[in-house]
């Protein structure tokens, strides 16, 4: 068995002496793991970094088999970020929360293509982050754990819908989530859909909502927690918004 895709690298950890194991989530494929040989060398390192774009070629004996892979640089997204820190923290981020999440083997590419997006506009502070939560948005409704945000889940009121149940994974209204609102998690204008810009502040809310179904939906079932660049990515986003 054998195909060619594009690829993003999410890790590379060593596999003996000179090899490595490489994970690529492919934009047919979805992330897939495969040995590259020499991977540990001075050629291959800076190819085999968290967030390059890579062309990918996978051989292997059949579909239960590890497999080996040529890669080829498509975009060297890695060195673009490694001049600006949130940039980069923003991208290990990403490609952490994709490694911890998505199954193997399986196709996403409404996934990848949103990645894609939101690797492209990691030099604008302004609006990556507001993407990021965008992106685990959808990422969470992919993977089969979306969240409704377009109805109260008390009255069915579609208007001031301001907090999203913890429990349900439901939009509250204001008014009908009053009491137990220091209970509730914030659901920002902006990751409803509403026509509307979104601050850092918004941003940083969207990012607590979605990391807390990402970790109580997904990673749970393994005994995981957030990955610890994604909750870097936050503790730097709040200290460049003070």
């Amino acid at each position: 068995m054998e195909f060619t895709d594009t690829g993003i690298i999410l890790d590379a950890r060593a596999h003996g002496e000179t090899h490595a194991i490489v994970d690529v989530f492919t934009e047919d494929h979805g992330r897939w793991a495969g040995l590259v040989y020499g991977g540990q060398g001075r050629r291959m390192r800076p190819l085999l970094q968290p967030g390059n774009v890579v062309n990918a070629d996978w051989k292997g004996r059949g579909e239960d088999t590890l497999g080996h892979f040529t890669l080829e640089m498509v975009h060297a997204r890695a060195g673009e970020a490694m001049g600006e820190r949130l940039s980069l923290a923003a991208l290990s981020a990403a490609c952490a929360v994709a490694l911890a999440t998505l199954p193997e083997r399986e196709a996403h590419g409404r996934a990848y293509s949103a990645m894609s997006v939101l690797m492209a506009t990691l030099d604008d502070i302004d609006v990556w982050p507001a993407l990021m939560a965008r992106w685990e948005l959808g990422l969470l409704a992919e993977l089969g754990f979306g969240l409704t945000l377009d109805r109260c889940a008390a009255t069915g009121e579609r208007e001031n819908l301001i907090y999203v149940s913890p429990r349900s994974a439901c939009a509250v209204s204001e008014e009908a989530g009053e009491p137990y609102k220091d209970k509730l998690l914030p659901l920002p204008a902006f990751l409803r859909g509403a026509a509307t810009t979104a601050t850092l502040t918004d941003a940083l809310d969207a990012l607590a909502t979605t990391g807390h179904f990402i970790e109580t939906r997904i990673l749970h079932v393994s005994n995981k927690q957030l990955p610890e660049a994604r909750r870097r990515v936050v503790e730097l986003l709040e200290v460049h918004s003070v």
